[in-house]
């Protein structure tokens, strides 16, 4: 069985400003994100410490965009983290996860990147 491909892949960490409501962090939230990986963006928003700046790239990804890499809280990541799909793994396009692999010279996903 292949790996998941967003375990090579971190693109999408590395393209978007991540921008959530507070309640998702702690200390509102015990199991949500970390307060200190967060930043005040609006009045009722935080955003993702490193996703705010170019180049992006999320203080909680580690590895290389494209090689080995994962997200560090990703139990506790936020919504927008939680719906950006990656393309096709449930039979969907995504054309966000198409425009951060693009940003990163990656190839778009396929069906057949979710076939074991």
């Amino acid at each position: 069985m292949r790996d998941h491909p967003c375990l090579s892949c971190g693109a999408c960490c590395a393209a978007f400003r991540v921008a959530f409501h507070w309640s998702e962090a702690q200390p509102h939230k015990p199991d949500g994100v970390p307060a200190e990986l967060a930043t005040p963006l609006r009045l009722h928003e935080l955003a993702m410490h490193g996703t705010l700046t170019r180049p992006v790239r999320c203080v909680a990804l580690v590895g290389e965009v494209g090689g080995r890499s994962h997200c560090t809280i990703y139990a506790a990541r936020p919504a927008p983290c939680r719906e950006l799909g990656a393309a096709w793994e449930h039979g969907a396009a995504s054309p966000q996860c198409d425009r951060a692999r693009a940003l990163h010279g990656l190839a778009p996903l396929t069906l057949d990147d979710w076939r074991t």
